[in-house]
């Protein structure tokens, strides 16, 4: 099963997750823990997490992946979306990977 982290501005409705003493870290370093603890990471942040998830895989760092939520999916649909992820996904499959959901 894929190991998943969220960002702090992440919906606590949809997962909840355990403080590993990230509160109000910089993008970069939250994805940098990501990398080192081999998590895919889930955002609802656009904006600045993918573009240095995207700065990650130009500079060739580890990258597990980033998972990007619109805040606009309902909660249902979004905990669906992220379990059958994390349930069908190979452990390195997401490496150096934006994706957004819901899914297409």
């Amino acid at each position: 099963m894929l190991r998943l982290a969220a960002d702090e501005n992440f919906n606590n409705d949809i997962v909840r997750v355990q403080d590993e003493g990230l509160s109000a870290s910089d993008d970069s370093t939250i994805l940098e823990w990501a990398a080192q603890a081999r998590r895919v990471l889930l955002t609802h942040d656009a904006t600045t997490m993918t573009r240095y998830a995207y700065e990650r895989t130009r500079e060739g760092k580890p990258m597990p992946g980033v998972f990007e939520v619109s805040r606009n999916v309902p909660v249902g649909r979004a905990i669906e979306e992220i379990l059958l992820l994390a349930e069908c996904s190979l452990e390195d499959e997401w490496e150096g990977q934006v994706r957004y959901l819901p899914l297409q």
